[in-house]
């Protein structure tokens, strides 16, 4: 599998080049059996990482599960880990299996690691040296076979070092390590994920996406985004469900950050520009269907107003090369638009011919979007597949892939 398939398949957008360094890792160490530490602040997508190194390890047929270590009560979380015996604690009614047990086979991600009380410490690096636990309240040794993916946003080796967490579990945890890159550090990535999360919620809403002016971008760009790419998520439904005004100032931008968020802070090389070097096939997929959407939407506004006659009457003057085939003179404003306009050339040729009024509201998905671009390249090009899929930005296997998918073999030469 490619990184391009990954980042489809776990829906991850972005190109910076230690965002594709985190996710390689992943890929390489997925198939084998050595434990993983991922580290990277809060709101970084760490889980999704586990996810991508159990789905293509051999275990992606067994259980997966997620467990956040700092959400587990100290007195209990040795029970729900490890399970335990009827009788063992007050209201320990009967024996119960913990996560170790009911996972065995498969994978479980110990996110916030740096929580787990020092007991339970002890109780993890016996599983990771021998497979080996014992239930709490019990003396029988019981084996399990699990892969043990661990996250944290601290520094367990600073930890380590002031006696807070145990040396030896982390280097036995550190095996392989992997770095979840902050979300101000992947530079041009920022607008990316603002256009996917923008497109998402305008579906989810029924509105049009949100677009930034130029300065708003900046200020995307330069804030600090301490709570990484949740925050982002968070802040742009905000403005998809508040904001009327669709287009979006630096003004407005400020107003949804923390006051000591938007100061100017280095951004990696890069991060302003706009063009698609570099970019994967997938956002620039992001980046053409969100501009396409923008157009629908406006073109539904140009062609409701004139049916409504909202419009100036000097915006349906005739131009001076079109006479009407009726031999008649224009319609004014608010009236009847049913006419054909033929250019006056010696082809005698029919440019604008609109028979009714749209009766409905364009409504689009993702996937009908992404249908409509390739078919529009494959006849722009008469089905040459080389040149369309060079102006789409994709490579030709990928064209060739949704042109089966779509069934569009019709429109190649």
């Amino acid at each position: 599998m490619t990184l391009q398939e990954v980042k489809n398949r776990f829906d991850i957008v972005g190109n910076s080049a230690s965002l594709n360094l985190a996710i390689e890792t992943a890929m390489k160490v997925a198939p084998t059996e050595m434990t993983v530490l991922i580290q990277g602040e809060s709101g970084v997508g760490k889980e999704s990482f586990s996810k991508i190194i159990h789905q293509l390890s051999n275990r992606k047929h067994g259980p997966f599960i997620a467990i956040n270590c700092g959400a587990l009560p100290e007195g209990t979380i040795n029970s729900e880990l490890f399970g335990h015996e009827k009788g063992s604690f007050t209201g320990a009614s009967e024996a119960r299996k913990g996560y170790f047990e009911t996972v065995s086979g498969g994978t479980i991600f110990l996110d916030e690691i740096g929580e787990l009380p020092a007991d339970t410490q002890a109780r993890l690096l016996r599983i990771l040296e021998s497979g080996e636990f014992i239930k709490v309240g019990s003396s029988k040794p019981l084996h399990t076979d699990v892969r043990v993916v661990a996250a944290t946003n601290k520094d367990l080796y600073q930890l380590a070092s002031k006696g807070k967490f145990r040396e030896d579990l982390y280097y036995r945890l550190s095996t392989v390590p992997i770095r979840v890159p902050a979300l101000r550090e992947r530079g041009s990535d920022i607008h990316l994920l603002f256009r996917k999360f923008a497109m998402m919620f305008s579906e989810k809403y029924k509105n049009e996406p949100l677009n930034l002016e130029a300065e708003a971008v900046q200020v995307l760009l330069n804030c600090k985004w301490e709570g990484n790419v949740r925050q982002l998520k968070n802040i742009v439904e905000q403005m998809s469900v508040l904001e009327t005004n669709r287009e979006i100032s630096a003004e407005v931008m400020r107003k949804y950050l923390p006051q000591e968020s938007y100061l100017p802070v280095p951004v990696p090389g890069g991060a302003h520009s706009e063009s698609t070097g570099g970019m994967s096939e997938r956002d620039i997929f992001y980046k053409i269907l969100f501009d396409v959407k923008n157009d629908l939407h406006e073109l539904k506004n140009v062609v409701s107003n004139m049916i409504q006659g909202n419009l100036a009457p000097e915006m349906y003057a005739a131009p001076k090369n079109y006479v009407p085939n009726d031999g008649g003179n224009f319609p004014q404003a608010g009236g009847n638009f049913t006419n054909n306009f033929i250019r006056n050339n010696p082809k005698n040729e029919t440019i604008i011919h609109i028979d009714e009024a749209p009766k409905e509201e364009v409504k689009l998905s993702l996937e009908d979007q992404e249908k409509e671009i390739i078919k529009r390249a494959l006849l722009k090009h008469k089905g040459r597949r080389n040149r369309a899929a060079k102006e789409l930005g994709i490579s030709e296997r990928t064209l060739y892939r949704k042109i089966k998918n779509y069934g569009f073999e019709d429109l190649e030469a």
